[in-house]
């Protein structure tokens, strides 16, 4: 069965070649454009890694992962921040929150992307 995975990203070029990469290695994607649609979804829709932006519109990544964090039912959810906030101390906080890896937007490529998430994953 395949691994599912929400992606959580308001740009829409990122999104589609996300999107596009991980649902060709046969990951069963869904997509969220906000951190509030993101937390409905997981209402109704458990996966095996979210892929969080940090900054989006209506809920921040910040707020999501304590909100994911604090959940019983999602906390062992691991959380693959894509963000261009590449500042050490905005990386130390998402990890100390209890995101599970960080990768920067302008720096990665998908085929590194895939590498995360079957690490990740494994």
């Amino acid at each position: 069965m395949a691994s599912k995975i929400i992606i959580a990203e308001d740009d829409q070029f990122i999104l589609k070649a996300m999107t596009t990469k991980l649902t060709k290695e046969g990951y069963e994607v869904k997509i969220a454009t906000d951190g509030v649609q993101l937390m409905d979804m997981l209402k109704s829709y458990i996966p095996d890694l979210i892929i969080l932006d940090l900054l989006m519109p209506k809920k921040d990544g910040f707020e999501v992962i304590k909100e994911v964090k604090e959940d019983p039912k999602l906390k062992n959810i691991p959380i693959l921040i894509a963000s261009n906030l590449g500042q050490e101390n905005d990386i130390q906080q998402v990890l100390n929150l209890g995101a599970t890896d960080y990768i920067i937007k302008s720096e990665f490529t998908l085929e590194s992307l895939v590498q995360k998430i079957k690490n990740i994953l494994k």
